[in-house]
């Protein structure tokens, strides 16, 4: 099985980087015009046809550098399940230039679950959605959420009536709430629940994948320009251990993340998807704290970029339910 990028693949990572470049001073706005959302879209409604190993290769650039900001919600948690699993006159009228996706993967006290307690009750024509949901990123900025539901996936406006949206703290600094609905119009998108957890923990595990390699890339530069006694400190035993074992933890992750991507996108009936969260939440974490040891007083530094990696790794962490639940369901 050869999960080295393609020349697609390839061509998209670069067009990331080389917006990255640039520095542009609205990353989202910036990426719309530059085509990276709208090529995800079936050919048939104006977009390019490009699927999940794409978004997939973007979400890991744009978290090499750092960078991610509300791509994470828009493509992972929101173009791609539509694409994926909602009918293409959906998709054409939801997904709108530039407009801000997200979706609702958490209820209080339980992460992804298969059965929400959130309901979906038909009012005549209307569909009434009611029931509350944590973590939800960018929900105020969001065009649309995608709700899962006791009668499947449901699209909710943030804006409209019976939403109540509560600001929570992040890590990351990164917008996200507690959003509570009280018989809030929904709209039907698929009822794959399963679909959508799928794409969500592939989406989460690209940028897990970016970070660490981004981690890992900023540390070693640090250690080989950082001198002691004369000599680079990448050259000491016990730093060389320890930044050889944060590129394991990457290259874990970038395998268990790019296997869950090709098996979101093939519907393959494989799912690697809990081993991925369990680095996510076990690994990814203990990684970073590694990289800032090793820039020493530079590290904890919020104006440094190592303080983005750390921050938004522990927010992904927290987002796949934590370490402990990952095991548990690894385990059966």
């Amino acid at each position: 099985m050869d999960f080295t990028r393609d020349s697609t693949q390839t061509t998209v990572a670069e067009m990331v980087t080389g917006l990255l470049a640039k520095e542009p001073e609205d990353l989202h706005a910036a990426m719309s015009d530059a085509g990276l959302f709208s090529m995800l879209l079936p050919a048939a409604i104006g977009g390019d046809g490009l699927g999940v190993m794409e978004a997939t290769v973007v979400l890991t650039e744009l978290a090499r550098a750092a960078a991610v900001g509300p791509a994470l919600a828009t493509i992972g948690f929101g173009i791609i399940p539509l694409v994926e699993l909602a009918d293409p006159a959906l998709v054409q009228r939801v997904v709108r230039p530039g407009a801000v996706l997200t979706a609702a993967l958490m209820e209080p006290g339980s992460p992804f679950p298969a059965v929400p307690a959130t309901e979906a009750v038909s009012d005549g024509r209307d569909v009434r959605v009611t029931g509350t949901k944590i973590a939800v990123a960018y929900a105020e900025q969001a065009h649309r959420i995608l709700v899962p539901t006791s009668a499947g996936v449901f699209l909710v406006d943030p804006h409209a009536d019976g939403i109540r949206l509560t600001p929570a703290p992040t890590s990351s600094g990164e917008p996200e709430y507690i959003v509570e609905m009280n018989r809030a119009a929904g709209e039907f998108v698929t009822e794959d629940i399963g679909g959508l957890h799928r794409l969500a923990i592939a989406s989460i595990g690209a940028v897990a994948d970016g970070l660490a390699a981004g981690a890992a890339e900023l540390t070693a530069a640090h250690l080989a320009g950082r001198h002691q006694f004369g000599k680079p400190l990448a050259t000491f035993q016990a730093v060389a251990g320890e930044i050889a074992d944060v590129y394991v933890t990457a290259r874990t992750i970038h395998v268990a993340a790019v296997s869950a991507a090709w098996q979101a996108h093939t519907t393959s009936s494989e799912d690697d998807g809990n081993v991925l969260a369990y680095w996510i939440a076990a690994e990814l974490p203990a990684a970073m704290q590694v990289c800032h040891h090793l820039h020493g007083g530079i590290g904890v530094d919020i104006t440094y970029p190592m303080h983005r990696y750390y921050s938004a790794a522990k927010d992904l962490a927290r987002l796949v339910g934590g370490a402990s639940l990952r095991l548990d369901l690894v385990e059966v």
